[in-house]
């Protein structure tokens, strides 16, 4: 059983739905008809940002990152089938299990920015948008070093996974506070890297 199956078994298949989605309205307000979520169509609403955490959130058609493909493909093929069916439960299951193992990751560096006392500010300097830009270039370079650096380093990020281009944006933010070298001690104390043998 692989990662995904187990985290799908803890997390979502119990309760029969994902995790992140929320509870139904008993009678909604506006009816949606639409087969298609707005990421298909192009548009890309917070909402959807939140929940799936794009690696590459400038991205809108979510093709350019692996592990973005991988999760907007099923997310496609989920909207294609019909809920009752046993196929579009093992898709949700694996949608859910990639959601997970990104809000963990999102979870870590929240706990290590409030380690560094921005209890206040986490939740701003967390949040990446298809808007979000970067300060300058100077600052790109230097982010993309750091994002290696902590990849190396640490356990911040699972060993499968690409460099996210969303923590270029935390990072470059935590440059603008002078608190990066802070962030990559923490973070090397907090999520050591584990010796693989």
């Amino acid at each position: 059983m692989g990662l995904t199956e187990c985290l799908c078994t803890a997390f979502c298949c119990w309760r029969g739905r994902c995790c992140a989605e929320p509870l139904p309205e008993k009678t909604p307000l506006v009816s949606n008809n639409d087969p298609y979520p707005s990421y298909v169509l192009g548009g890309a609403t917070a909402c959807d940002d939140e929940w799936n955490l794009w690696n590459s959130p400038g991205d809108l058609s979510h093709t350019e990152a692996d592990d973005d493909r991988e999760l907007h493909n099923l997310l496609v093929a989920q909207n294609q089938l019909h809920k009752d069916t046993e196929e579009w439960a093992k898709i949700n299951c694996e949608i859910c299990a990639i959601r997970q193992i990104r809000k963990a990751v999102k979870m870590q560096w929240k706990q290590i920015l409030e380690d560094l006392g921005f209890q206040k500010e986490v939740n701003s300097l967390l949040t990446v948008t298809k808007l979000s830009t970067i300060s300058d270039f100077q600052n790109r370079r230097r982010a993309q070093e750091m994002l290696v650096k902590l990849a190396e380093e640490t356990d911040i990020f699972p060993d499968d996974w690409g460099l996210p281009e969303r923590y270029l944006f935390v990072l470059d933010r935590l440059f603008d506070l002078d608190a990066v070298e802070d962030f990559i001690k923490t973070a090397s104390k907090k999520y050591p890297k584990k010796q693989t043998k």
